[in-house]
């Protein structure tokens, strides 16, 4: 059972998949026309999108970025270790930011800024084309400027058209004042002519000159031609650049930084990626010589001031040797004056010790609270400990300055540095407290030998040793001068040996063309093409609320479709509306055939009862019922039809009777036992054929409801089997009254006829219930009125769709059961008290 229940589900799921690309094939080939007329415009779309994209194309290099031979010398040196140690300064992680922060750097708008300025990418110029403007760059027969000033203040582009003729330009233009930095006043227009380059324009946006192109690749500007000038912000230029900007490193293991960059100019994007590494390695040297700089200008200080000392005392020892007359120096007491002269010296240095720490405090001291700056290094010094602390300091200060760049001060690796250098400024301000303590202390010593020998002295001539004293200053203050000298030629060496922070590995070069992409786009047109059609038709199928042949009905309800019903033409009609006749073979005949047959395999032995019934009224069930009666009839079986839509009868009007109105099935449910021969007398013949008799609805009761429901129903139809082969019965619509649901107990099928483009898909619903609840016994659908005319018709029937056997799709829920319908005529004189004619559940 099982295994029976999964083949016969596989074989649904394939049916309804074969149903489905039937279904569309079928869509596409009867609305050819329309989805050729798509295709071909969306493919001209297409082309013409193509013909007026401006193309982008991709241009890249790789860079290495060097490592910092400084920055390891200071991790390594002894005294680093030890105060990190101390404060846990490698915690900071420096190595962990390394290339990560480079990619910001390079990344930033602010090196990007510098790039867009020196090649002045600010202005853009398109020329005159035939289809669209041309982007121009370095050939172009103009050049436009704008003066700084106000080119930091746009915050709106300025756009110009300038025309040449007759030897004259003509400039016209649009441009907005700055009111702030996000907003401007209302466009402002300009036009001027002139007939001498280079010319300069006063606008309100500032003064832009323009000038002739010096380069020789340069197009001439044609007569009654024009070019167009966009100067925008170098800011706004810059952030743009940074977004079609993408760098990646290539391993993780190498610090290798790929550069891509989108633009409309190829040669234009080779020369900003040049452009930004050496605004970037410029920007780099500039960090790293700041420290240089800062000790320049120590040293420049200081020479100063010794200049200044060194000739006050020659004029001192000038001015004393000429008042005193003095041409030799005394000889007496030459071992105590040396004595005097060594300690002298060592009083000498250790003033200078002395002088440079209260500089280097006094240095310290001037910083503000919170101020990061650069300390003088290398300046004499004779304390590591002190002088490392100073070189460790600037290393930190650097790496902020160059965060900084791409940060913002409250990021982390910000505030790790921030806190490291005001312990180190901290560290480094008590250790030139301890220097300057332990010279003073030195100089103390000093001082207490040079005074022992500074007695002895004493006993010589007091010129000698005034002239000995002026001397000794002389010399020191030389030696100081000379040493001070020394270091700024070393530091400007060290200056000028500073190497780029990025070397170049694969120059920039053109890589592809990024977009638009031909056959992309003409594959979306294309697929645009079939789906817009598609998507119309299957918005105007799901907004159609009356089904249009069989296709709708399968998708409706899983009740058997055992005919397709076409639309009689009136020369197949003879006597009312009969349709099907002897001897004749023709297509409504095939019909009838058709669903005579598949009504006879559906009938069991014995039975022979058929009952018509329909959702709403007007749908051809008298019609359908009363065809296939002759149908039946033509077979040579005696078949009568039952008029028992009492509230509407239609089968006197159908077959044209004219007489005899008032015989009908209701005279003879007012009885309560009603005999074969009564019957017989209300049965009339039905004047098309022998074989067919008529036992017609008769007067219309006021109870309808009532005598159908008497037991007097089932004795007529019991009597009609005994003597008819097949009983047909005409009802009332089952979506209005129930007179139809007490009718199903004498029928062996009941055939629910639908009529196209006229019967509602919400009547279905109503229709499923009935079957799934079985309220009707053995329910199938017929479709009429099916117009073979339309040639969305023309694929899908013909009499091999007729079957019974045929299985078809299972009744979809998505359908409500809710119902408010007017069904034609039907009203409370016909029903009684049927005041709520709408159906619902």
């Amino acid at each position: 059972m099982i295994d029976e229940s999964r083949n016969d589900q596989l074989n649904q799921e394939e049916e309804e998949s074969s149903l489905n690309i039937e279904t569309i094939l079928r869509t596409l080939i009867l609305n050819w026309e329309w989805f050729l007329l798509s295709v071909i415009i969306c493919l001209g779309l297409g082309y013409v999108y193509l013909r007026y994209k401006s193309p982008v194309y991709s241009t890249g290099a790789k860079i290495i970025i060097k490592s910092d031979p400084n920055s390891r010398s200071v991790r390594s040196s002894s005294a680093f270790a030890s105060l990190a140690s101390m404060k846990d300064i490698t915690s900071m992680g420096m190595t962990s930011y390394g290339i990560e922060n480079e990619i910001e750097i390079l990344a930033s708008s602010n090196i990007a800024e510098e790039a867009v300025k020196d090649l002045k990418l600010y202005v853009n110029y398109w020329s005159e084309g035939t289809v669209k403007d041309h982007l121009m760059y370095k050939d172009q027969p103009l050049n436009v400027d704008i003066d700084p000033t106000s080119m930091e203040k746009l915050n709106s582009p300025i756009t110009m058209k300038i025309t040449y003729s007759k030897g004259r330009y003509t400039v016209k233009g649009k441009y907005r004042i700055p009111l702030s930095e996000i907003t401007a006043s209302d466009p402002y227009e300009f036009e001027k002519s002139f007939s001498k380059l280079p010319a300069t324009l006063k606008t309100g946006a500032g003064i832009i000159t323009i000038s002739e192109n010096p380069n020789p690749k340069k197009k001439p500007l044609e007569e009654d031609k024009y070019i167009k000038v966009s100067i925008v912000s170098p800011r706004m230029m810059a952030l743009a650049y940074s977004k079609s900007l993408n760098i990646d490193q290539v391993s993780k293991q190498a610090d290798v930084l790929a550069l891509q960059l989108n633009d409309m100019n190829i040669e234009r994007g080779i020369n900003y990626i040049n452009q930004l590494i050496y605004c970037y390695n410029k920007q780099a040297n500039d960090d790293k010589n700041e420290v240089s700089m800062r000790t320049e200008e120590f040293i420049n200080d200081r020479l100063e001031k010794i200049s200044a000392e060194l000739g006050t005392t020659e004029g001192q020892l000038e001015s004393f040797k000429k008042r005193n007359n003095i041409v030799e120096l005394r000889v007496n007491a030459q071992s105590s004056i040396a004595q005097a002269s060594v300690y002298e010296q060592k009083l000498t240095e250790a003033n200078t010790q002395i002088a440079l720490v209260n500089s280097l405090i006094n240095f310290v001291n001037t910083l503000s609270e919170g101020s990061h700056e650069i300390l003088p290094a290398n300046i004499g010094l004779r304390d590591e400990s002190a002088t490392s602390l100073i070189d460790t300091y600037n290393s930190l200060v650097l790496e902020r300055k160059r965060l900084l760049k791409s940060a913002s001060e409250d990021n982390p690796s910000i505030k790790v540095l921030t806190s490291q250098l005001d312990d180190l400024r901290e560290s480094i301000y008590k250790a030139l407290a301890q220097v300057k303590k332990t010279a003073e202390i030195q100089q103390n010593a000093i001082h207490t030998r040079l005074g022992q020998y500074s007695g002895e002295i004493s006993k010589t001539p007091e010129q000698e040793r005034v002239l000995t004293q002026i001397g000794r200053q002389q010399e020191i203050k030389s030696g100081l001068y000379l040493m001070l000298l020394q270091k700024r030629e070393e530091n400007s060496i060290s200056l000028a040996a500073t190497s780029d922070k990025c070397k170049i590995i694969e120059t920039p070069h053109y890589n592809a063309k990024v977009s638009p992409k031909t056959a992309i786009i003409m594959l979306i047109a294309l697929i645009l093409g079939f789906l817009i059609p598609s998507l119309i038709i299957y918005i105007v199928n799901f907004f159609r609320f009356r089904i249009e042949g069989h296709d709708d009905v399968v998708e409706l309800t899983d009740m058997p479709i055992i005919a397709d019903v076409a639309v009689a033409s009136d020369s197949c009609k003879t006597r009312g509306d009969v349709v099907v006749h002897e001897n004749k073979n023709n297509m409504m005949e095939e019909i009838f055939r058709a669903l005579r047959t598949n009504i006879q395999f559906m009938l069991k032995g014995g039975e022979k009862t058929i009952m018509f019934t329909s959702s709403t009224s007007d749908e051809g069930k008298t019609f359908i019922s009363s065809n296939l009666a002759v149908s039946f009839a033509l077979l040579g079986k005696k078949v009568v039809i039952v008029g028992l839509d009492i509230r509407k009868p239609r089968l006197a009007k159908l077959f044209e009777i004219k007489h005899k109105r008032n015989f009908g099935i209701t005279n003879l449910l007012v009885s309560d036992n009603p005999t074969w021969e009564s019957i017989q007398e209300q049965i009339i013949p039905s004047e098309i054929n022998d074989n067919l008799d008529l036992l017609m609805a008769g007067p219309i009761a006021p109870n309808p409801a009532e005598l159908i429901n008497r037991k007097s129903l089932d004795i007529i139809f019991d009597q009609l089997k005994e003597h008819y082969d097949y009983i047909i019965i005409d009802t009332a619509p089952v979506g209005l009254v129930t007179d139809t649901l007490s009718i199903g107990r004498v029928a062996n099928i009941s055939v629910c006829v639908c009529r196209a483009d006229y019967t509602s898909k919400k009547s279905f619903g109503y229709l499923n219930d009935i079957n799934h609840l079985k309220k009707l016994p053995n329910m199938c659908v017929v479709i009429n009125g099916i117009d073979m005319s339309k040639k969305k018709y023309s694929y899908s029937y013909g009499y091999g769709k007729l079957g019974y056997y045929s299985k078809y799709k299972s009744y979809k829920k998505g359908y409500g059961y809710g119902y408010n319908i007017s069904y034609g005529n039907y009203s409370n004189s016909h029903y009684g008290n049927a005041n709520d004619t709408s159906v619902k559940r």
